[in-house]
């Protein structure tokens, strides 16, 4: 089976934000680049925010995206997996804990993360019986 850190986006390709980032200007830059999340920063990674945390944790709880930070929304630790487990145990992991973003380590150290998306796009390209 393949290994996450074959699909897997490196840590250094993933865009990110200050935690002071209003949650207006993390939905734009989700917007203007066409991704579902963003790694939240205070010198380091310090969380992730996603669509879903925008809808379900600013717009449902009345929260003002011009005032509020990302810091209060985002998902906080990062869910991680292994480079070397398989897709289908990101697969499964993702299912079971009801994510739809991973952190992707090494030695423990994030090293890229991994999305549905990543999923999805790896199962199209595969060659058709």
């Amino acid at each position: 089976m393949v290994p996450v850190k074959s699909v897997m986006i490196p840590v250094e390709k993933i865009r990110k934000v200050d935690r002071d980032t209003t949650i207006r200007a993390g939905a734009e830059q989700l917007r203007d680049f066409n991704i579902g999340s963003l790694f939240i920063t205070k010198g380091e990674i310090i969380g992730i925010l996603t669509d879903t945390d925008i809808v379900r944790r600013c717009v449902a709880a009345g929260l003002d995206p011009n005032k509020a930070t990302v810091e209060h929304i985002m998902s906080a630790p990062i869910l991680m997996i292994d480079e070397n487990k398989t897709l289908l145990d990101a697969n499964d992991l993702m299912a079971q804990s009801h994510v739809r973003h991973l952190g992707v380590s090494r030695n423990g150290k994030l090293v890229g993360m991994l999305s549905v998306r990543d999923l999805v796009v790896f199962l199209t390209n595969l060659p058709r019986k």
